[in-house]
């Protein structure tokens, strides 16, 4: 189980609250929708849920106990812009490898080509380079996947066809899944249920949704 407990985080004390008293669990196995308003912090709760940004307050464990601090993050993090989350210098082989070899079902799931290997990020399309940062962040070792408006460059068929693929393995791995969009279309046909990000005047919980 992946529990966020009273979460809270700001970026220095001089700034507002991006939220705080925030409580989260995720099943493993389970796919679970996140929406709301443009702005609020999702994106950064996103960081913090997957080690990227320290919580100012709370914790974040799996089955009780918290993130590593070194090596293999067992929650990973999927950006809506592939291009921020690769090394810029870096092949596309290299890349690849960098939590360790993928599969080769799963490469020819995602539809990756040997002939990416050696191009550069730039040198692929952001839906090509989409289905590289799924590979990489599909590694053994990954238990829950924050998945943020991940699909959204591309065309209706590619999304049905990716997330096919991720439900699939989230159901055959038992991975968690926290799935972040504005479509609500897409979070009812991939979600098993959804939570509601809102602001109010004290805090920024999130609401399970009836």
């Amino acid at each position: 189980m992946l529990e966020a407990l009273s979460l809270a985080y700001r970026y220095t004390k001089q700034h507002p609250w991006i939220f705080k008293n925030l409580d989260l669990c995720i099943a493993p196995g389970e796919i679970v929708g996140m929406s709301g308003a443009s702005g609020l912090g999702k994106t950064t709760l996103a960081k913090v849920l997957s080690g990227y940004l320290p919580p100012a307050r709370g914790n974040i464990v799996i089955d009780g106990r918290s993130l590593p601090n070194s090596g293999p993050c067992p929650v990973q993090l999927l950006f809506q812009h592939p291009e921020l989350a690769v090394n810029p210098r870096w092949k596309i082989s290299k890349i690849l490898g960098e939590a360790g070899e993928p599969g080769i079902r799963l490469l020819q799931d995602l539809g990756i080509k040997k002939m990416w290997y050696d191009r550069y990020p730039h040198e692929l399309s952001g839906g090509e380079l989409q289905r590289i940062c799924i590979a990489r962040a599909l590694s053994e070792t990954t238990r829950y996947l924050i998945c943020d408006e991940i699909t959204s460059m591309l065309d209706a068929l590619s999304q049905a066809h990716i997330w096919k693929i991720i439900s699939g393995l989230a159901d055959s791995r038992k991975l968690g899944l926290l799935v972040i969009s504005h479509h609500a279309t897409l979070l009812a046909k991939v979600c098993s249920r959804k939570v509601k990000y809102f602001e109010t005047e004290k805090s920024l919980p999130v609401q399970t949704e009836k």
